[in-house]
């Protein structure tokens, strides 16, 4: 019997009763679709079903079975059916009630695209909210772990602050150096380039300093930390979710926040002023090299004009928000890291996170600052 066969047929109906042949299995199940399609048509109420002529059943040829018959009406029709073994019997009850009892999709809404659009919108707003309000509760946290345990030196992970140091300042000595570096010199190259139309190409120096002083070289230090140390917090603490070495401490009574968090936030706090620093001095010097082959101002010319215009007010200012910055970009690290779910995917949607919610909040407040300084006559 060649059951592909286009003149073989799968079921066979006499007056009131449908006898069921062949193999009903999932390799049949295109031609069982097609057979059940030629007998939908026929409006025939069986009451009675024949398996004597059945060879193979499985759950494909049941489920073809429930949509011809209807599940309701085959576990009818099998209290009085011919020659049904009662394996056969317990598979199609089974597949009967499993379909009889499936959930009905819900009706798909009318789709409009000014509906869609605030829709989306109300869902990014509470998306924001919750986030704000999850990192607020986490800073929370952080400060009073900080507090409680910052009179009790013999609690002090002392080993994990200087090692987040080593990795968080000292191994990003050079990329913090070599960025700045070059865009004091494009900030030179262009305020030259734009100066010199009014022929006011000294005050090239004034630019350099108050832009690296006060916000470049802060900024540049605080977005490549986002993107450097947020993201490293993140991926580490996170495969530790993964791993469940986060319950592990639990379990032995030790804290995660005073193991995990506080020593990599003391490092930032440690690091982002160190690195700002040299990121002032880098963007001057690439400004003063720039100043030296184009202008022809000597360093010590560059020296003396720079000590004459600009007041260390600046540097202050500039500096006064690197801690700031420093604690949000440790915090929203770790707290990335501990919203892992537990799988790779979950880990990498994480360290994005940490990096896009690091800078964000880094350029919010820097334009906050700068509106502040601006209103204070700073």
């Amino acid at each position: 019997m060649t059951l592909n066969n286009s003149n073989f047929r799968f079921l066979r109906s006499d007056q009131d009763c449908l006898y069921l042949q062949g193999e009903w299995v999932l390799r049949n199940y295109r031609e069982l679709c097609d057979e059940i399609r030629r007998f939908s048509q026929n409006d025939s109420q069986y009451s009675t079903l024949d398996f004597s002529g059945l060879d193979q059943l499985d759950t494909a040829g049941a489920e073809q079975l429930c949509e011809l018959i209807t599940p309701e009406r085959l576990e009818e029709r099998l209290d009085h059916a011919n020659a049904l073994t009662a394996e056969r019997e317990a598979l199609l009850r089974t597949v009967a009630r499993a379909l009889s009892t499936q959930d009905q999709l819900p009706p798909k809404p009318s789709e409009s695209a000014i509906g869609d659009f605030f829709v989306r919108i109300g869902v990014a707003t509470q998306r924001f909210w919750q986030q704000s309000l999850e990192l607020t509760a986490f800073i929370g946290l952080t400060l009073e772990t900080l507090f409680f345990n910052m009179l009790r030196p013999s609690r002090w992970r002392v080993t994990a602050i200087v090692a987040q140091i080593e990795e968080t300042a000292f191994n990003a000595v050079p990329i913090i150096f070599l960025l700045t570096f070059l865009v004091g010199a494009v900030i030179a190259f262009l305020g030259a380039t734009i100066l010199a139309d009014f022929g006011a190409t000294i005050y090239t120096v004034n630019l350099v300093g108050f832009s690296f002083l006060r916000e470049f070289a802060v900024l540049l230090t605080a977005i490549l930390m986002a993107g450097r140390t947020a993201s490293a917090f993140t991926a580490q603490i996170g495969s530790m979710k993964a791993n469940e070495e986060i319950d592990a401490l639990r379990a032995q009574g030790l804290n995660p926040m005073l193991i995990l968090v506080i020593p990599r936030v003391l490092a930032m706090l440690i690091a982002m002023p160190l690195l700002t620093f040299i990121g002032m001095i880098a963007g001057i010097f690439g400004g003063a090299l720039v100043c030296m082959l184009t202008l022809d101002i000597s360093p010590t010319m560059f020296i003396d004009l720079f000590k004459e215009s600009v007041s260390a007010r600046h540097f202050f200012l500039g500096m006064a928000k690197a801690p700031i910055f420093a604690f949000l970009i440790a915090v929203i690290g770790c707290l990335q890291g501990f919203k892992v779910t537990g799988s790779a995917q979950s880990v990498g949607e994480r360290t994005t996170a940490a990096v896009v919610h690091s800078i964000f909040i880094v350029i919010l407040l820097d334009a906050m600052a700068a509106l502040f300084y601006m209103e204070m006559g700073w």
